[in-house]
């Protein structure tokens, strides 16, 4: 009773997960629990839990995606997790375990090739396409799962073709290499997002140690499946399509459930069309739900950033026309069905993402499938003048609604390469 009649001092917190009191004693401060918290077993658990599986300070240190993305991405790894299981247990089969006249060096010169192949793929990968890695991680992220699976279902059908099982199991490697890097690089990208106070090291760790759980449970349960599906081919694709068909969908919700509120091309080019019909501004969550998540042909005119001089004017006529009406620190040209941007050094975030909206301006009405017959009269030159009038009237309204919708314009997703371009105007 005296406890509950005492003058609390102070009082502190530990993140949102527990809170304590201070009071006055004899000459001695007296800490004690907040009694609206009870200080059962389970209480005791869940704390443990949250302390070795999640990141510090959560849920305030962490995206409020976080729970949502990492659920389905738990699903998904414990059915590649059982999905890798059976593929191993083919390629063992493959290069000869206990099949008595298969010979060691067969199997090891192999395993070799496999995994040289997979490694001069890593490298081209990544040259090829690790800038695109950052600007469309979630559509990378997808892409790197069903390669995956592609890969392990060609580990399983490899032992029934012998004949071609040295190159079947060297083509898989390719693939699980490329996977490797885009998965790697995009769950980096994302967990750049998932950090909100700079956390990024914790977060990658605490990921780590939830997958290690997810396999681990996974090898249990293998330890049961591997003795059901040896020597029989039927059960073991019928699993495997079961898990796969498991693992797809759990993907496809997790980067479903991300909400990233930098612009890339996609979202800046779903975000702007709809300002342009309606004058409605969508917040991150309204475009992140429209944003495609699977790689596809594109629909509408490409647009290249950061480019030469050269590929947007080849001519002083031209460059007279790309500086006409344009004092910014960026061009426009379109040439070869292309929407070209060349940047000048200085600059800013808020110049790119004004080129960018009128690069995606000039590729949805120079497309042929969306060409509006009032425009198709026009040269290129007149659209990309006609494009910078359009942004004088809306640019400076439309970045003040996004930065007002929760969108963060100090940084961008945008592909820009590094070419940089001084050019002389008029005045000087």
């Amino acid at each position: 009773m005296e406890t509950d009649r005492c003058v609390v001092l102070a009082t502190e917190r530990y993140g949102s997960s527990e809170s304590w009191k201070y009071c006055a004693g004899d000459a001695v401060l007296e800490r004690t629990r907040d009694e609206r918290e009870g200080e059962s077993r389970g209480n005791i658990i869940v704390r443990s839990f949250k302390s070795v599986f999640l990141p510090q300070g959560y849920p305030e240190s962490v995206s409020e995606d976080y729970v949502h993305y990492q659920f389905w991405d738990t699903v998904q790894a414990f059915c590649s997790s059982l999905s890798g299981t059976l593929a191993t247990q083919a390629s063992l089969k493959g290069v000869g375990v206990g099949n008595q006249e298969a010979t060691v060096a067969a199997a090891t010169v192999t395993w070799l090739l496999r995994d040289g192949t997979g490694m001069l793929g890593r490298i081209l990968f990544a040259w090829q396409k690790g800038s695109k890695l950052d600007s469309e991680a979630k559509k990378w992220r997808l892409f790197a799962d069903v390669l995956n699976d592609i890969a392990m279902f060609m580990e399983i059908s490899a032992p029934y073709f012998p004949a071609c099982f040295t190159l079947i199991v060297c083509t898989a490697g390719v693939f699980k290499s490329l996977v490797g890097v885009a998965g790697g690089a995009t769950r980096a990208a994302l967990t750049v997002h998932q950090a909100r106070r700079d956390n990024m090291a914790d977060i990658s760790a605490k990921d780590g140690s939830q997958e290690t759980l997810v396999n681990l449970a996974g090898l249990l349960i293998s330890l049961i499946l591997i003795p059901l599906v040896t020597d029989n081919p039927i059960l073991t694709l019928s699993l495997f399509f079961f898990f796969t068909i498991l693992h797809l969908f759990a993907n496809y919700k997790a980067v479903r459930a991300v909400v990233m509120d930098t612009f890339n091309e996609a979202r800046l080019s779903i975000v702007l069309q709809q300002y342009l019909r309606n004058k409605q501004i969508l917040c991150p969550l309204e475009a992140n739900q429209r944003e495609p998540v699977l790689l596809e042909f594109r629909k509408t005119m490409p647009i290249k950033l950061g480019v030469r001089l050269q590929e947007v004017v080849q001519s002083p006529a031209e460059l007279n026309l790309a500086l006409k009406e344009n004092n910014l620190p960026y061009l426009l040209g379109v040439r070869n069905g292309c929407v070209h941007v060349c940047l000048r050094p200085e600059a800013s975030v808020h110049d790119e993402i004004r080129a960018m909206c009128q690069a995606v301006w000039l590729s949805s009405v120079l497309s042929p499938l969306t060409s509006r017959d009032h425009l198709k009269q026009k040269s290129n030159w007149e659209m990309v003048h006609e494009s910078h009038k359009l942004m004088h009237t809306i640019f400076n309204p439309f970045l003040t609604g996004v930065e007002a919708a929760g969108w963060d314009i100090k940084r961008t997703l945008l592909d820009w390469d590094e070419w940089r371009v001084e050019w002389k105007t008029k005045s000087n």
